[in-house]
């Protein structure tokens, strides 16, 4: 990055000490002169906020290439090369969240002309079906009965996708032909309608409420039993905004997590006896390295393959045997450890790191329900 035109005046502008060189030897403020052009004030105002400038790439190509050099470098004392690492830290995340995230919207599918397409689906399986039985030489009776069976599963979830009072005048009709035919087989899906019916009909608390007020009192839930019902039902009403919660308070899962995973580092290679504050700083580095990784596949694997297709798989693979080399040859060469004793280290500190994610989780999820409601 160009430094810009120096000032032949040898006074700092800054705390007026003499300035012999180009640096104020007192506060170390560069002698600059004050008139300067659009881009370079745009271009230095950029570099100065972001870091962004030879230092940036000084510490990227050995932070990605060579695992474990960085933090040995940065601990031995030769740190002007090398971006501070939280400076680096929360550029990258802001990079990585501002990247590669993306909150899933769930769409929900329409009821009316959903099932018709269904329906047409499900005839065309039952008839194929039927069809393949009867090439296949298998008796009459045998391919009706699995064709009945198909067409018995193919309602049941035509009648789960109905909206609620489209399942309430499906039941009405169904008590209404059992009435005349007096079927036990009818009577046993009408059972089972019930049963999805009720679950249709909990899927708001105070629809709950409503349904627990006519039961006799013998039968309507205890409070503690409603205190688990609206939790439930208040997370499944509200899944799509927790998820979208919890994904944008990942940055501080990660943030509030990376001083533990150094702690586990620190109690899988104790004997080292080193300070804490030199494990996180290698852990530190060690979140970046995934971070930038991250940062440049996912927008691949998403925008350019597609999330679900073969080629994201591979990469997906090839990420993860990446990042599983680099924490190993990093650990290897930071905590100088031989091979087996670094992999099996490497195993419980993923174990430990995992309970924790997922334990942070189930509180965020927690915080975030109550909030909610």
């Amino acid at each position: 990055m160009s430094a810009g035109k120096y000032r032949k005046e040898h006074n700092c502008l800054n705390c007026g000490a003499h300035v012999e060189k180009h640096y104020c030897s007192d506060c170390g403020q560069p002698n600059l002169e004050l008139k300067e052009s659009f881009w370079t004030f745009i271009s230095h105002s950029i570099a100065h906020y972001f870091h962004f400038d030879n230092k940036f790439f000084q510490t990227l190509v050995p932070l990605l290439t060579k695992p474990g050099k960085v933090t040995l470098d940065y601990l031995a004392g030769k740190r002007a090369r090398y971006i501070n690492p939280v400076s680096m830290y929360i550029f990258v995340s802001i990079v990585y969240f501002l990247v590669v995230y993306s909150p899933k919207h769930v769409e929900k599918d329409p009821d009316h002309g959903h099932i018709d397409i269904e329906e047409k689906k499900g005839a065309n399986v039952s008839d194929s079906v039927n069809k393949a039985l009867k090439l296949t030489g298998i008796s009459k009776e045998i391919a009706i009965k699995a064709t009945i069976s198909i067409n018995k599963a193919i309602k049941k979830k035509e009648f789960i996708e109905l909206g609620f009072a489209d399942q309430e005048k499906e039941l009405k009709r169904l008590n209404a032909e059992n009435a005349k035919l007096k079927s036990d087989s009818l009577s046993d899906i009408i059972d089972e309608y019930n049963d999805i019916h009720i679950e249709r009909n909990d899927s708001t608390y105070a629809a709950y409420l409503s349904r627990q007020k006519k039961l006799p009192v013998s039968k309507q839930d205890s409070w503690y039993d409603r205190l688990i019902k609206k939790r439930a039902i208040t997370l499944g009403e509200k899944s799509e905004v927790i998820q979208e919660t919890l994904e944008h308070n990942r940055p501080k899962q990660y943030f509030l997590l990376m001083p533990l995973l150094a702690w586990f580092i620190m109690l899988n290679f104790r004997k080292n006896h080193i300070y804490y504050l030199d494990h996180l700083i290698f852990t530190i580095h060690g979140m970046m390295v995934y971070f930038i990784v991250s940062i440049i596949t996912q927008p691949v694997m998403k925008h350019v393959f597609g999330e679900d297709s073969f080629m994201s798989k591979i990469i997906a693979v090839c990420v993860t045997i990446f990042l599983f080399w680099y924490m190993f040859k990093a650990l290897t060469i930071f905590y100088q450890r031989k091979t087996w004793s670094t992999i099996f280290k490497i195993f419980w500190i993923l174990i430990l790191y995992a309970v924790a994610f997922k334990l942070t989780e189930m509180v965020m999820i927690n915080l975030i329900y109550y909030v909610a409601t």
